[in-house]
């Protein structure tokens, strides 16, 4: 498999390197390479697979390993837009097999009706795994915000002053390009840390879209081909420099009840996502957070990883102070 990076080398500009993992660490700076936005719409423009257009790249071996260039903070996100506003986040939830759980504990009702989380993890299991080319049953949807709302990975997250809670999420990011006549193609997956704030979404389940304006982290690595069915991985808390918190994680379409195409089939199948030149950047869900054990707290480091993956997505966050009222003005 081959995994691109998108980092700031040494004079300020910015490169393409493909990590081989069987080579460990090294950097192989792609030459005449700035963009994985570019290499996509290149490979489009070819009509060939992105896999075929990079080993047709000449590369140069850097002399810093990519361990070298997450500790400088020089990896920025494997995807991205030339204008934030043309890339989209988005999200699907109670996609994996047991995400329901915590889930239904936070929106639990004082009868004995089961919740709507519930009903939704429910019609997943019996409906979201269709046949090839027949749509399954529609997913949990959400929107996160734009590509101003990204965090390059070992970058600190800043949460608003307003947010009752910070805690991460670990899960898979597909990462997509749509083509000049509207086309989405996935470009390739990533590890995502697809922050949340799980105290406002407990006060009320009509509150899961305010929870979910946050921002988030992807990356480093962004993987090209097929996705491994199993995917196993761990995601941890750090709080000064000890880890309080650990637990596995699955992903993958084993560990899933919808597959990977029914949910991009909900998502693409509206016009608005498929306007030409857009990028998308799409949470999968995931089962396991460590809201359901603990609080974090600001200078609390989330770590996410999985070997497929390559090196772990590491994001600290602090609180920065918001607007106490947003005041609006008359023209």
């Amino acid at each position: 498999m081959i995994r691109l990076i998108q980092y700031i080398d040494t004079h300020g500009q910015r490169q393409v390197g493909r990590i081989d993992p069987d080579q460990g660490e090294q950097v192989h700076r792609l030459l005449n390479a700035h963009s994985v936005y570019q290499l996509a719409q290149n490979a489009i423009a070819q009509a060939i697979p992105l896999e075929t257009m990079l080993n047709q790249f000449d590369s140069i071996l850097e002399d810093y390993t990519l361990s070298e260039l997450l500790e400088d903070r020089r990896v920025i996100s494997p995807v991205d837009h030339p204008d934030p506003a043309h890339l989209y986040v988005t999200g699907t939830g109670l996609t994996h097999t047991g995400s329901a759980d915590t889930r239904n504990s936070m929106h639990s009702q004082a009868s004995d009706d089961e919740t709507d989380s519930m009903k939704m993890f429910r019609m997943g299991l019996e409906g979201g795994k269709p046949q090839p080319g027949e749509a399954g049953v529609q997913p949990e949807w959400f929107y996160k915000g734009d590509g101003s709302i990204v965090m390059a990975p070992e970058q600190t997250l800043p949460i608003p002053s307003f947010s009752l809670d910070a805690s991460e999420e670990p899960e898979l990011v597909g990462c997509y390009i749509n083509g000049p006549d509207g086309t989405p193609y996935r470009i390739g997956f990533a590890l995502g840390n697809e922050l949340s704030d799980h105290i406002t979404e407990r006060e009320n389940y009509l509150y899961l879209a305010h929870s979910k304006l946050r921002v988030c982290s992807f990356g480093p690595e962004l993987l090209i081909g097929e996705l491994p069915d199993d995917i196993q991985g761990t995601s941890r808390i750090h709080r000064q420099g000890e880890v309080i918190w650990e637990k596995p994680f699955a992903s993958g379409e084993a560990n899933m009840s919808h597959t990977i195409a029914n949910l991009e089939h909900h998502h693409f199948k509206y016009g608005l996502f498929r306007r030409p030149g857009d990028v998308h950047l799409h949470y999968f869900g995931t089962a396991t957070l460590s809201f359901a054990d603990m609080r974090t707290e600001p200078g609390d480091c989330f770590e996410i990883s999985a070997s497929v993956f390559g090196q772990p997505l590491r994001n600290r966050w602090s609180r920065v102070e918001s607007t106490p009222v947003a005041q609006v003005k008359k023209l």
